[in-house]
């Protein structure tokens, strides 16, 4: 058991009740290992798939993972990293919500019925009598709900917390009593309500959950974690080619910790990914793109997205197949032409590419915004580092 658990530390910062951990993998009984999720707007991205390889793991041991739905403290909403209180979601959109996270967790986990179990937490609290629900919340006190950081800062700056927020760690402490919790993994800030499941698996009779807390990395750009608004993410659900050219564009000083992290290289091979310099850096890159690649869509599309990247980069050609970008016009101004090729980048994104120098037609440096830009036929329209098209009339 402990060739388990060391595995899990690569990517572990903290393991609460690791002799339970321990025990419970000695015994030989499948663990129920809760993956409990909010249906709000997904976009998985690699730091959220730590926490999923993990699983897989643990999967491919045999163990169950327990998939459950927030779909009741989806409509309470989850305080954890806002200032503000969120607004509540439709029944209609947490079930499109739902049916994407399954779609996205599927890349990762293995969802056999053996190995994989889907729940909703409105199974027990619809049926719960609101005398059992007072109950509950009698069991965790003001001051343990308000030791937590996030609502002490909010009460600090003169913000409000709405109650339901306030128990919010209250319902999902117990979901884990609900469904048989053995062990959960999830990032540092939810750490406070895991915490609170083992509160009331203690309270209520049951064996404590055990919490393993994973790693956390910055985003691309080396300064905040991962997120969709800071467009400092890879995705899940990226192509190769975006996986490959995203991690190509990360600080020097990021390579260790995603190598680590993100993919399964040999932690020898880490360690001296880390120690290049110069040329060797470039290198270490590739090598950082290629594993990451390899782990969600295979050696052969990693080898691929290599060749075409060493072919595009260092002979500085064009990729052999550019995605088509059909126009209405033979003539249009330069932003507007930018704003068809990145239809969610802001004018000031934009702008930016232009005066970097970072846009061209045909070879042709287009830098002025509202300059006309004529095309034909087939022109090729570069703009950014990785990104062209190919120019349809």
């Amino acid at each position: 058991m402990n060739a388990v658990i060391d595995r899990l530390r690569r990517t572990t910062d903290l393991i609460v009740g690791e002799d339970d951990l321990r025990e419970r993998l000695e015994s030989g009984r499948p663990l129920r290992i809760k993956y409990g999720v909010d249906c709000t707007a997904p976009d998985l991205h690699l730091g959220h798939a730590v926490n999923l390889w993990m699983m897989r793991q643990l999967q491919d041991l045999g163990h169950r993972v327990v998939f459950l739905l927030g779909d009741l403290t989806t409509r309470v909403g989850d305080p954890t990293g806002r200032s503000e209180t969120r607004p509540v979601l439709s029944p209609a959109q947490i079930d499109a919500n739902a049916a994407s996270f399954l779609e996205q967790v599927s890349l990762v986990l293995r969802t056999d019925p053996d190995v994989f179990e889907v729940r909703r937490n409105s199974e027990w609290y619809d049926a719960m009598p609101v005398a059992d629900l007072l109950n509950l919340f009698a069991q965790v006190t003001h001051a343990q709900l308000m030791a937590r950081d996030m609502f002490r800062d909010r009460v600090a700056a003169g913000r409000e917390i709405a109650v339901h927020e306030l128990v919010y760690p209250v319902l999902q402490g117990y979901d884990s009593f609900a469904m048989d919790s053995d062990l959960t993994i999830v990032g540092s800030d939810q750490l406070f309500n895991e915490q609170l499941g083992r509160h009331f698996q203690q309270r209520l009779g049951a064996p404590p959950q055990a919490v393993i807390t994973t790693t956390i990395t910055p985003g691309i750009d080396g300064r905040a974690k991962q997120s969709k608004s800071l467009n400092n993410y890879i995705g899940l659900t990226d192509s190769p080619r975006d996986k490959f050219g995203k991690l190509m564009s990360i600080p020097d000083s990021l390579v260790e910790a995603y190598a680590r992290v993100y993919t399964e290289l040999p932690l020898e091979t880490v360690a001296a990914l880390a120690d290049a310099t110069g040329p060797a850096a470039r290198d270490a890159k590739l090598r950082l793109a290629a594993a990451v690649v390899t782990r969600y869509h295979g050696a052969g599309t990693a080898k691929a997205e290599l060749d075409a990247f060493r072919r595009t980069f260092t002979d500085r050609a064009e990729p052999a197949e550019l995605p088509e970008l059909v126009v209405g016009e033979e003539q249009l101004p330069a932003l507007e032409l930018l704003r068809l090729a990145h239809p969610s980048a802001s004018n000031s994104e934009l702008r930016r590419l232009l005066r970097q120098g970072a846009v061209s037609v045909d070879g042709v440096r287009v830098a002025d915004p509202a300059a006309l830009v004529s095309l034909a036929d087939g022109a090729v329209l570069k703009s950014g580092a990785r990104t062209w098209h190919r120019v349809r009339l």
